[in-house]
């Protein structure tokens, strides 16, 4: 059973996705808060796999609770939810250690599968709107900059995992891409994990755009170092 912690300030809000998530038969609202303050005391509390959480809130803000919990180093993983299909603040959000978010129009089924993955580990990079913001938001280097600091000791694999990391893809699909299995594939987005100091594929794919691996609209950065195993 996955159990659910629901965070938003519009009561309504928070009865309709209570409803829709406590129909599936794997998911479990454990708890809900109001705003970001309470959202850190339900988690001390309940201890909750997932929590889904509202950008905009009076007192403590989504963003500011998402980057008190990463640093307190809760286990939750943190789904946003926004209302604004263009929304800065989701941006800094997934920077701060969310694991993807959704709209609040999301159909139930996109609800109960976002909150199914993340609570394995994985993250929703795949919509559209999530790379847009990684996209607009992003203000790496320019396109041809070396890729430089810690990525500099990423093999070319790894820097193709990356980059096809950053586009939204999954681990299988990446497997099909080069030509690999899942196991390696799994293998190499946790050694590049270590290797970046990152948490997981969000964060990944953040790292690509800000460092030059990948740009908007001009595809993968080149090199401009010695090619790796």
């Amino acid at each position: 059973m996955i159990t659910v912690l629901i965070v938003d300030d519009q009561d309504l809000v928070r009865e309709g996705l209570r409803m829709l998530l406590d129909a599936e038969p794997d998911l479990d609202v454990c708890g809900e808060a109001a705003d970001g303050s309470q959202a850190l005391a339900q988690a001390r509390l309940l201890d909750p796999d997932v929590i889904l959480m509202d950008v905009r809130m009076p007192r403590m803000n989504g963003i500011e609770a998402t980057t008190r919990l990463a640093q307190a180093g809760s286990r939750a993983r943190i789904l946003m939810l926004t209302t604004f299909n263009l929304d800065e603040y989701v941006y800094r959000a997934l920077k701060a250690g969310a694991s993807g978010f959704l709209l609040k129009d999301a159909r139930r089924d996109q609800l109960a599968g976002g909150v199914r993955a993340v609570a394995a580990g994985e993250t929703l990079l795949a919509p559209a709107i999530t790379r847009r913001l990684i996209e607009d938001f992003c203000n790496g280097p320019a396109p041809g900059t070396p890729v430089a600091g810690a990525a500099g000791s990423l093999t070319e694999r790894e820097l193709g995992v990356v980059r096809l990391v950053a586009e939204g893809l999954s681990n299988a699909e990446i497997a099909a891409r080069l030509y690999l299995s899942e196991a390696t594939v799994k293998s190499h987005i946790a050694r590049i994990l270590t290797k970046l100091g990152l948490r997981d594929r969000v964060q990944v794919a953040v790292y690509a755009y800000e460092h030059g691996i990948v740009r908007p609209g001009h595809g993968p950065a080149p090199l401009g170092r010695k090619t790796g195993p």
